[in-house]
């Protein structure tokens, strides 16, 4: 009897892992922080005092919500201080131990220089870092609306036990007494302190911290990744998706409408992060297209139009363009005699300027900006012949979902390139189309429909023109609390960062190691947002609506379980292999049949004799009885006595 164990698996615990500083580089360095969070501080004024948070709740650091507080320091004799800088008194947020730092004359610039700082650095053991989302600020005593206030995040270590910033105000508005920031020589200082512990995302379950999970990058598919989990997270859509006639015959590698009814299905059901594959294979991608950045809205615009062209003749026939169609007009009206010439066009989404243009408005009015035909550019104006004349676009309607495309890449022919423009370009939580007595719509437009929209969606490119990652910001119910969909990851995070942090433009960085790196400098910031999806307020509720199993075709439910069901079985497999071995049992007629052949080097061929997976901890003698009655039920099946 010859027994073959397998090997074991890779066991491999989760554990905080200590990296070795040495490649840490010394001055202020750009980082990401995945984790943003929304805090209500205590507005408490007091004299280098610190109040601390209620009894239950001091001394824990909860993951789902940080421990926020605020801390003022009441500085007397500003003016008259002669050290080169100065702590605040010691006072403590989330069991930590914190304290302000300043420059009063500047750490070597014409500016208050301000830091939050670790104040146990120095006590603390190897290793430690802690995360922080905070606010420094000088208080206005003449007008609160001039108070200055800058904020940033960090996670504090040893090499950066502190973070602030090194320009925090020019000195000349500080000392001038009649600009309200010295008040009988007194300053105040305020810092507003946030903090949790720095979450281990090797150990980070999506599903249990949000309720939702993410979509695997096939290598780069991101772009596509953002684009789904927006489209997903307009539920009229995807129950639009769910109604689509498929069958269970159908491959879902060989039909998009299945393949996104298979991936809708999973991301709405499954506990982990969702495989792309099949909607790719469906598409016709091969392993290398998946390793190709595409265009998004290329992307996007062939998937509505295979869907649109697979929902004719269905009870979801229209739903693409119920959704996403809008018509503008364009037109030529000459000036000097009565002509005018127009032509109604649809559109699925808008492209809208960003070079130029500080936020959405301003796009939206260079969108309907009158160009002058005259001079040597006049229009012809058929029987009326050459004419001075004025050409512009005018909205008909807009769609229930806006879809606005960022223009953040054009060419330089100077450069003869491609360029991002990374320019500071804002977008509103609520955008008015109906401004200004409705001056982006046409004579033509239905007044009566209320054109405010809700933001829904922001997706995000971050990096250059020629590569970078995607990731996108979904409120799935507009409510206030927003989502990071970043790959396999998802994350809270709250307006702020979802909004004002993808802006784009430049940014001053934060310093590090008072009194070393004196030189402060700003930064472009590359992570902006490249694509905006806006939701008509007066459309919220039928868009936003229930999506339960009823609506997914019994087949697809009976597949998509099974292959569920499969996957549990093979992880429950994987999980439990270390508990069984394999044993394979050689009976007579196994040696008598090897025995002569040459054609293996063993007693028996181990391709043909029967295996056992048993449990390790089996006793041998009833694994004895087992092989037994294995081999007697077959003895008697054989003399067809059963």
């Amino acid at each position: 009897m010859t027994m073959v164990t397998p090997q074991p698996l890779d066991q491999q615990e989760d554990e905080e892992m200590l990296v070795p500083n040495t490649d840490l580089v010394e001055g202020p360095q750009p980082m990401e922080v995945y984790y943003t969070y929304r805090c209500s501080c205590v507005n408490v004024l007091m004299h280098c005092q610190f109040l601390a948070p209620p009894a239950d709740n001091a001394g824990t650091v909860e993951n789902d919500e940080p421990q926020a507080s605020r801390f003022t320091w009441t500085i007397e004799n500003f003016s008259r201080l002669n050290m080169k800088k100065l702590y605040s008194d010691v006072f403590t947020v989330g069991k930590y131990k914190w304290r302000v730092l300043i420059f009063p004359k500047g750490n070597n610039v014409e500016y208050l220089s301000m830091y939050l700082d670790v104040a146990d650095s120095a006590t603390l053991p190897y290793g430690w870092n802690r995360y922080a989302q905070f606010s420094l600020a000088v208080v206005n005593h003449l007008h609160s609306k001039y108070t200055i206030k800058k904020d940033t995040q960090h996670q504090f270590n040893q090499r950066e036990s502190d973070w602030g910033f090194t320009s925090f105000m020019p000195l000349s508005e500080l000392y001038d007494p009649s600009k309200g920031y010295l008040v009988n020589d007194t300053c105040v200082v305020e810092a507003d302190v946030a903090v949790r512990k720095v979450i281990d995302y090797w150990t980070y379950d999506s599903k249990k911290e949000t309720g939702y999970v993410g979509l695997k990058n096939q290598g780069a598919t991101c772009y596509m990744n953002s684009l789904l989990q927006t489209l997903y997270h307009i539920p009229y859509f995807r129950k639009a998706v769910y109604h689509m006639p498929t069958t269970e015959n159908d491959n879902p590698t060989g039909s998009i409408p299945l393949a996104l009814q298979s991936l809708f299905y999973k991301l709405q059901y499954n506990d982990t992060s969702v495989a792309t594959k099949e909607l790719t294979k469906s598409f016709g991608w091969d392993t290398y297209d998946s390793f190709m950045q595409h265009d998004v809205q290329e992307l996007n615009r062939v998937l509505c139009e295979k869907l649109e062209d697979k929902m004719k003749g269905t009870v979801v026939e229209g739903t693409i363009q119920k959704l996403f169609e809008g018509h503008h007009m364009n037109y030529i009206e000459c000036i000097n005699v009565d002509f005018k010439s127009t032509r109604k066009e649809s559109f699925y989404d808008l492209q809208l300027d960003v070079k130029g243009c500080k936020d959405v408005y301003a796009s939206f009015d260079k969108y309907v900006e009158v160009e002058r035909l005259e001079g040597d550019n006049k229009y012809h104006a058929e029987e009326h012949g050459l004419q001075d004349a004025k050409k512009g676009v005018l909205f008909i309607d807009f769609p229930p979902v806006l879809q606005l495309q960022l223009k953040r890449f054009e060419y330089d022919f100077m450069r003869d390139t491609m360029v991002k423009i990374n320019d500071r370009y804002e977008f509103p939580l609520e955008l008015d189309l109906d401004r200004d007595n409705g001056k982006y719509l046409s004579p033509d437009a239905d007044r009566s429909v209320r054109n405010l929209y809700m933001l829904h969606s922001v997706l995000v490119h971050s990096g250059g023109v020629h590569g970078g990652h995607y990731y996108a910001f979904i409120r799935p119910t507009l409510s206030d609390q927003w989502y990071k969909f970043d790959d396999e990851r998802v994350t809270k995070e709250d307006v702020k960062r979802a909004l004002e942090e993808q802006y784009g433009g430049e940014e001053e960085l934060p310093q590090t190691n008072p009194g070393y790196n004196n030189t402060p400098f700003k930064f472009t910031k590359y992570s902006n947002a490249y694509m905006l999806v806006y939701i008509r307020v007066s459309d919220k509720d039928k868009i936003i609506c229930d999506v339960d199993e009823k609506d997914i075709a019994e087949h697809l439910r009976i597949r998509l379980k099974k292959e569920q069901e499969e996957k549990e079985d093979k992880r429950r497999y994987k999980a439990q292999a270390h508990l069984y071995t394999i044993i394979k049992v050689a009976r007579d007629e196994d040696l008598m049949e090897q025995i002569g052949k040459d054609i293996h080097f063993d007693l028996v061929d181990h391709d043909k004799v029967h295996n056992f997976r048993i449990q390790k901890q089996m006793p041998f003698n009833l694994f004895k009885v087992l092989t037994f009655f294995y081999y007697y039920y077959f003895i008697v099946k054989d003399m067809k006595l059963l």
